[in-house]
């Protein structure tokens, strides 16, 4: 179980995820914040692994429940 303490997201990984809540997909973001889809992707992994989380929803999800973003 994550603790809320522990977790950490990059400045990176918050605008990814904010992105991801207003249905964009990974290449959308990526040209929105000037970067590839596969450092979009990167960053999502990233997220989903700091937060236990199987998808890109979830993770938004719980990361919202978390106050993370």
């Amino acid at each position: 179980m994550v603790d809320v303490q522990d977790v950490v997201l990059s400045a990176r990984e918050k605008q990814c995820l904010r992105w991801v809540e207003e249905g964009k997909s990974s290449w959308a973001i990526g040209v929105i914040l000037e970067v590839s889809e596969n450092t979009v992707n990167f960053h999502l992994k990233n997220a989903m692994r700091k937060l236990e989380t199987t998808s890109r929803t979830q993770c938004v999800v719980k990361a919202r429940r978390l106050r993370l973003i």
